[in-house]
């Protein structure tokens, strides 16, 4: 299977264009497709509703969205009635297997007076391939500073490992009101992949926390419940790979973190080095699940 993560910078091209369709056919071919700085009804982009116009492109998607901003973008039409309408910033997920469930959780936030703060989240799935029971996240994190992203990065943590004990968004027995609807089972799966941008790089304390310490003999101090780097795990340097330029310097932010237990499932991990849809880089996992 093939999964792809992309921070789409709402669709803004190197070339200074905003162009949904190009960002569709780089994303094209995927499995399982995370999406960043997915917006809705943004001047800059165009006022349009980004999540529906890359739903029908994507014809053949089961998708979701979780929005970390969301504000008033009310109107009111030419006959003076209100039109209730949302001006949103956020993730997306689009899987050619159903989404059996879906929580968007947003991330710890410091309020600023100088750097643009954003309301960060992390929009979870939770998709079964046969017998097999996997969550997938979207993310995004703050890009201000290692201080603000700390706290996200332990987030991610208590998440992960709180998604089985809270189980999913309905457990229990239904009572006859709710009639037959099907809902997942209660369990919720201890394995996940973890993608987006999480703006760190590789020879950060969050880039650790997050794939454990360098032991002193060499490799990391991962264990069952932890995640590996799918790059590195697929015979990439750690400390090579470029997704976006930071202050005019190449540096790897984007990243899929993949539950230790399936390490060995992981096969080729490419960065889409020719795309043009963003700032940023698509990156692509085969996994057999």
């Amino acid at each position: 299977m093939k999964f792809c993560t992309y921070n789409i910078q709402y669709s803004k091209g190197k070339d200074g264009r905003f162009d949904l369709e190009r960002i569709a056919s780089e994303v094209a071919g995927a499995d399982v497709i995370a999406l960043q700085e997915v917006e809705r009804f943004w001047s800059r982009s165009g006022n349009v509703d980004q999540v529906a116009g890359l739903a029908h492109l994507l014809d053949g998607y089961h998708w979701v969205y979780g929005a970390g901003v969301d504000l008033d973008a009310s109107y009111r039409d030419a006959h003076g009635r209100l039109c209730n309408r949302r001006r949103q910033f956020g993730n997306m997920l689009l899987t050619r297997q159903p989404i059996a469930m879906s929580r968007n959780h947003l991330l710890p936030k410091y309020a600023s007076y100088g750097p643009l703060s954003i309301q960060r989240s992390a929009l979870e799935g939770l998709l079964n391939f046969g017998d097999r029971a996997l969550r997938v996240y979207s993310i995004h994190l703050t890009h201000l500073a290692p201080q603000t992203r700390l706290p996200q990065v332990e987030k991610l943590w208590e998440i992960h490992r709180q998604a089985p004990v809270e189980g999913a968004a309905l457990t229990g027995e239904a009572l006859p009101e709710w009639g037959n609807d099907p809902w997942p089972e209660p369990e919720l799966p201890y394995e996940a992949i973890l993608m987006g941008d999480f703006n760190f790089t590789p020879d950060s304390e969050e880039y650790r926390r997050m794939v454990g310490p360098p032991g002193d003999y060499g490799g990391l101090l991962s264990n069952p419940q932890g995640f590996v780097d799918a790059w590195v795990q697929s015979g990439h340097p750690q400390a090579e790979g470029t997704t976006c330029m930071v202050l005019d310097e190449p540096a790897r932010l984007d990243y899929l973190f993949v539950s230790s237990t399936l390490r060995q499932r992981i096969g080729d991990v490419l960065i889409d080095e020719a795309a043009q849809g963003s700032d940023h880089q698509p990156v692509w996992m085969d996994i057999d699940l």
